[in-house]
């Protein structure tokens, strides 16, 4: 009997040391991309995933998300964060399977979400704080906590509820719309009595950002050549002037907005991608914000840990109930992370754009 248990816990570590160091493939920057990243910025490699250590947990990756956050990481300058280091895998939300554990708190077979970057497998030190979350995909489907029920959605939340503050009856804009962070801004403020006007790009997007999300109005920018042009279409969508804005793209758009704004209006700036590959993003009338005694406040939602439970309830209600139904590009396959990534960049999604791996 003494033999034969010595036997079961051999093949017991035997195949817990297996189970931990599957081959993992994953995707590096090696290069940081002057103006626009090419594929010639990322490598493709296989790695073994090393074994686990206590309190840690193997986590097998479903989705991983692909934000326009990521185009920054990869300058090497000035920042709210450090920049993407080179030669390792980049930075990135992921949603998957625990598959193998050992922390108390994290079973296999869990749901979780976390920070596991481009590539199949983590290693997860389940001890440090908001590295690793269970989620329940009951009612809402796991990638939507890359988006609609995740940091996009909670981006939005923090800009509309903590910046903006709207009242009911007011109305609210929101630059690239379609996206997940516009989207999920267009039904937290129709949630809450607002008119809602979006921007977005060509008349498909703005058709399902009326017809599918409920914005009262969208504006398509690539008719406009100019922020003047742009801002007229602006004064007939939004006859009472704009309350809130929440600014995703910076540029035109902004100057756009800046014009129709009520006085003592707030605008949330969350993102400039019209900025991401090096360009300048100047503004046309800075003294608009006296002028209309304006609050313009930037934010970083991962400094605000705080509002997420919060967020994350009403959304993930907002979600599972049929309310909101956010949209998805997907992509197939790590490999073609890159390429799905440079669209995103371009405005080539519809919704979220993640990657199933």
């Amino acid at each position: 009997m003494a033999g034969g248990g010595r036997r079961r816990e051999l093949h017991h570590q035997l195949t817990t040391q297996e189970t931990s160091m599957p081959q993992n493939p994953q995707i590096h920057l090696v290069s940081r991309p002057t103006g626009e990243p090419t594929a010639d910025n990322f490598n493709l490699l296989t790695m073994d995933t090393p074994p686990l250590q206590d309190r840690q947990v193997l986590v097998k990756h479903e989705y991983m998300s692909l934000d326009p956050y990521m185009r920054g990481r990869m300058n090497d300058g000035k920042s709210y964060t450090a920049p993407q280091a080179l030669n390792a895998v980049m930075v990135a939300g992921t949603v998957g399977e625990v598959v193998e554990s050992r922390h108390p708190q994290f079973a296999v077979g869990d749901k979780v979400v976390g920070m596991g970057g481009w590539q199949t497998y983590s290693v997860v030190d389940a001890d440090v704080p908001a590295m690793l979350r269970k989620v329940d995909t009951t009612h809402v489907p796991i990638s939507h906590f890359l988006g609609a029920v995740g940091m996009p959605g909670v981006t939005a939340w923090h800009g509309l509820v903590r910046i903006i503050n709207p009242k009911a009856g007011q109305t609210m804009t929101v630059s690239a719309a379609s996206g997940a962070v516009g989207s999920a801004f267009g039904a937290l403020a129709k949630a809450r009595g607002c008119r809602v006007v979006g921007f977005a790009g060509g008349k498909d997007k703005c058709d399902y950002v009326v017809k599918e999300l409920g914005f009262d109005a969208c504006i398509d920018y690539k008719e406009h050549s100019d922020y003047l042009s742009l801002s007229k279409a602006l004064k007939d969508a939004c006859p009472d002037g704009i309350d809130g804005h929440f600014e995703n793209v910076g540029g035109m758009v902004l100057d756009a907005v800046m014009l129709r704004m009520n006085q003592f209006g707030s605008i949330a700036v969350c993102g400039m991608i019209a900025g991401y590959n090096g360009k300048p993003i100047p503004m046309t009338n800075p003294s608009l914000i006296l002028m209309s005694r304006l609050k313009v406040q930037g934010f970083i939602v991962s400094e605000h840990p705080a509002d997420w439970p919060e967020a994350l309830k009403e959304l993930g209600a907002m979600v599972g109930s049929g309310k909101f139904k956010p949209r998805e590009t997907v992509a197939h396959g790590l490999a073609n992370a890159p390429e799905a990534f440079f669209g995103l960049l371009k405005g080539k999604n519809f919704g979220k754009q993640v990657v199933k791996l």
